[in-house]
């Protein structure tokens, strides 16, 4: 086991070197630049060597059952440090922020958008109990604790919310550093999209801020302070508005879009 452990260090060491090797890149689309950052390549790195047709010899003990397990469940303690630095980062600014801090509160409503939006959605294209897993917010560590709590994870809700965390792991960075330099081409403003930027997920935080910090160099310190300052919000408030609003809120409409049938009753 501590040799594979060697070899999955090692492999993040060199996967993280080449990504920075390759460094920030911007794209032009007519009026609008996308930052791809270091971070996206890093992922699209690791996800590519672990296709099964690639992972054999070296990169299997890499991708081994031991190392996957390892690296989920010590996910989260990996982060706290970057946790740590949203603190840093919302300190200086605590004055600005709190001055506009219904606004924050206000955003929090948008963590049910997963529920209004894509629910009616996913039934829509065949899913069933898959679905309250998968719609119940962005998938992130308050949902996933929720669901393999009520439902475990070996049941339909739980591969939802699972299959959700492993998209958006490998595919939300991408998403939100390329989403929020869009909206900022179309003229939203920087502090609102700054603050959209805190959805609960720290990788796709520092994806859609470090983007938008790469446009507009001269509000770095503003757009890292709201980032943050949102971001820890979600982390707070997310899963008490998950709790009192998204659950009752799906409850409802599973059951309604349903026609109140018995398995959407006994699954929520």
């Amino acid at each position: 086991m501590k040799k594979q452990l060697v070899f999955l260090i090692g492999f993040v060491v060199v996967v993280v070197t080449i990504a920075e090797m390759i460094g920030m890149q911007f794209i032009s689309i007519g009026n609008t630049t996308i930052t791809v950052l270091p971070l996206v390549f890093s992922v699209l790195i690791a996800m590519l060597l672990g296709l099964p047709m690639i992972r054999k010899g070296l990169i299997a003990k890499i991708y081994s059952k031991t190392n996957i397990q390892f690296s989920a469940k010590y996910l989260l303690y990996i982060m706290l440090p970057l946790m740590a630095r949203y603190g840093a980062d919302v300190a200086p600014r605590l004055r600005e922020i709190l001055s506009v801090g219904w606004v924050f509160l206000f955003q929090e409503l948008g963590n049910v958008g997963t529920v209004i939006l894509g629910l009616p959605i996913a039934l829509f294209l065949g899913l069933r109990r898959e679905a309250i897993g998968a719609t119940l917010g962005l998938g992130r560590e308050g949902e996933l604790a929720y669901i393999s709590e009520k439902y475990t994870l070996n049941s339909p809700e739980g591969r939802g919310v699972l299959s959700l965390y492993l998209i958006g792991t490998l595919f939300g960075s991408i998403f939100f550093s390329i989403f929020a330099p869009i909206m900022a081409g179309l003229g939203l403003d920087y502090r609102a999209l700054a603050m959209s930027s805190g959805v609960g997920s720290a990788s796709m935080m520092t994806a859609a801020s470090s983007s938008l910090i790469a446009l507009m160099p001269e509000n770095e310190t503003t757009i890292a302070a709201y980032a943050a300052a949102s971001q820890l919000l979600t982390s707070f408030l997310g899963t008490y508005t998950m709790v009192f609003i998204a659950v009752p809120l799906q409850r409802f409409m599973y059951n309604l879009l349903t026609g109140g049938s018995r398995r959407g009753k006994e699954t929520n």
